[in-house]
């Protein structure tokens, strides 16, 4: 599938084209391009999509990374009948060129993003105590270590599962 950039993209969409937002709920849930669709990725097949000879699809993530790699899939969800394109730079980039988007604050931020925070905090936190009150605590950054390196080789995060139902998350679940 071919790149385009944001401005070029932007006049696909006053001309009838689609705009296809291929990330998680949350993610598409703070913040999108008005008038864009919800199609997460894992939920992607010719069903779900427009149907129509001609019609015109455009893809996009938050940094273009995502659609790129899975590129291929997207591209055979599409099918023949369409022209698909990718937003070079997602949602990002959009943003980059000055044009609109939907934000809604009260939202909680990304999962991904908390994931982060969180792990990031206790391993500093396991780090400053293991140098102030005892090395025992250095077993703390060194198990968020092991729970990451998990979660990136199986696929599966148990912080994550565990954040989704905190009380600012409500809305995800």
């Amino acid at each position: 599938m071919q790149r385009i950039d944001a401005n070029a993209v932007a006049t696909l969409l006053q001309s009838g084209a689609v705009l296809l937002d291929i990330r998680e709920r949350d993610e598409h849930a703070r913040e999108r391009i008005p008038g864009a669709r919800h199609h997460p990725l894992q939920a992607m097949d010719a069903a779900s999509l427009p149907a129509g000879g001609g019609q015109i699809i455009v893809f996009h993530c938050r940094s273009g990374m995502r659609t790129a790699s899975n590129a291929e899939a997207l591209s055979a969800a599409a099918g023949n009948d369409c022209n698909a394109y990718i937003l070079d730079g997602g949602i990002d980039a959009w943003k980059r060129a000055g044009l609109p988007v939907e934000r809604d604050a009260s939202q909680p931020i990304e999962l991904n993003r908390q994931v982060q925070i969180a792990a990031g905090s206790l391993i500093v936190l396991g780090a400053l105590l293991g140098f102030t009150v005892s090395p025992a605590w250095h077993a703390l950054p060194a198990a968020i270590g092991v729970g990451l390196v998990f979660a990136g080789a199986s696929g599966f995060c148990g912080l994550a599962r565990v954040l989704v139902f905190m009380p600012w998350n409500r809305a995800l679940r």
